[in-house]
């Protein structure tokens, strides 16, 4: 792992709910969701757009995310992902985990200072 970035094996499993995370903020599309994660990331994490495209149609077939094709009003049409209802559910779900789990992992990891 370098000083510049994080490890994308730390990341792998929590790509869905990264974007998940993006998309109740607004509808977006591709590219959009990468850039949104790299700036979220303060340039740490750049996804990848075949983990994102993966990542975008386990997410629909699962009903978590629909999309729609957006107007050509800004060059060629977008297809643009949005969260379902399920979807948000999923996110406050995946979101709890990883509170426990984080919390969890700093106490198997992180040095205690002796008193």
């Amino acid at each position: 792992m370098s000083d510049k970035g994080i490890s994308s094996d730390l990341i792998r499993g929590h790509i869905d709910t990264i974007i998940l995370r993006v998309l109740c903020e607004k509808d977006s599309y591709g590219y959009e969701i990468i850039k949104t994660i790299f700036q979220n990331s303060e340039q740490q994490y750049e996804l990848k757009e075949p983990s994102l495209y993966t990542s975008l149609k386990r997410l629909e077939g699962q009903k978590l995310i629909s999309s729609y094709w957006g107007d050509e009003s800004q060059g060629g049409r977008r297809k643009y992902y949005q969260i379902t209802a399920e979807g948000r559910a999923a996110y406050a779900s995946a979101l709890a985990s990883w509170q426990v789990a984080k919390r969890l992992i700093d106490k198997l990891i992180a040095r205690q200072e002796e008193a």
